[in-house]
């Protein structure tokens, strides 16, 4: 039986992978340092803390797992891109990965993100595009996929990068773009924006998931763009929520400045997942957005209530 080790796995992303495994027939065991409700009674809970090498080992030996599903990392909304925390993370990932190896480890795949590329470049391919990341996660990330590269090929390990790059769903940190003006409007409060032209490649969480669910299950190598390869105004996205909750007249654009570094696009070439991986998202924008919405909705009630 194949059986994965999950890092984590409590995580925005991660926590959606558990159920698309256990039906893909997989031996789930899942590290985080909290578990969390919902996931499939078959889920092996590991609690430990990957960054101490001593229990990064010890986790590997004891699952002794033939894939391996590597989330874990520092993603603190606005501080994790120049976060101390990164080296730290490309360190304790190198040593999973070898771990993993040594432990039996078949195949791999880690999480790598859009920021590794130029943004100037706007429509990003994993072969054409510079990788001119410029920022520490990103150098970060960037340094930990040349390694997991290399060491693949002096090891034979088979492996993936998969280059995430906008996504949304519930249980996304409050402070991100999609959270915030959700739970603002449904709070009866203004959602105080940019001027929202900035074009952005989104998809949600559930089809982040399964995209990274079917790369492992494959025997595709190397870098492939997670993303849905459609280009989205930031704006139309803010305009879709307020007028989905009913109260398009607290959305605020432009009151807030964007970013000087802000590229005016990012999208994603997803030819590798589409032909080479072969998967095709289960959601659209609006789709993900209403079970967005419901999901903070649902959430803010729980909190009333107690």
């Amino acid at each position: 039986m194949k059986k994965v080790l999950v890092t984590g796995a409590s995580g925005f992303i991660a926590r959606n992978c558990l159920s698309p495994l256990v039906e893909e027939d997989y031996d789930v065991y899942a590290v985080a340092l909290d578990q969390i409700e919902g996931a499939p009674e078959s889920v092996k809970w590991i609690e430990a803390d990957l960054l101490d090498e001593k229990q990064a080992e010890k986790t590997a030996k004891d699952v002794g797992a033939t894939h391996l599903l590597h989330f874990a990392w520092y993603a603190e909304p606005k501080k994790y891109w120049s976060a101390e925390e990164n080296f730290k993370w490309l360190e304790a990932s190198k040593a999973l990965l070898k771990y993993f190896y040594d432990s039996g480890g078949q195949r791999a795949v880690m999480a790598g993100t859009c920021a590794e590329y130029d943004w100037q470049h706007g429509c990003c391919d994993e072969s054409g595009t510079p990788l001119l990341p410029a920022t520490v996660y990103g150098k970060c990330k960037h340094f930990l996929q040349e390694s997991m590269t290399t060491f693949s090929k002096k090891t034979g390990l088979s492996s993936a990068w998969g280059r995430i790059f906008f996504l949304y769903g519930p249980n996304e940190h409050p402070a991100r773009l999609v959270p915030h003006v959700v739970t603002s409007i449904l709070k009866g409060n203004p959602a105080f924006c940019s001027h929202g032209n900035q074009l952005r490649d989104f998809l949600y969480v559930k089809d982040v998931a399964s995209a990274f669910v079917s790369l492992l299950n494959s025997d595709v190598q190397g870098a492939v763009n997670i993303a849905s390869g459609e280009a989205i105004a930031l704006k139309e996205v803010i305009t879709k929520i307020g007028e989905k909750i009913g109260r398009s007249e607290l959305i605020r654009l432009g009151a807030i400045p964007s970013s000087k570094d802000e590229p005016p696009m990012l999208v994603a070439n997803i030819q590798r997942l589409t032909n080479e991986v072969r998967w095709a998202p289960g959601y659209d924008i609006d789709t993900g957005l209403d079970q967005t919405i419901e999901w903070w909705r649902n959430n803010l009630e729980k909190k009333v209530v107690h």
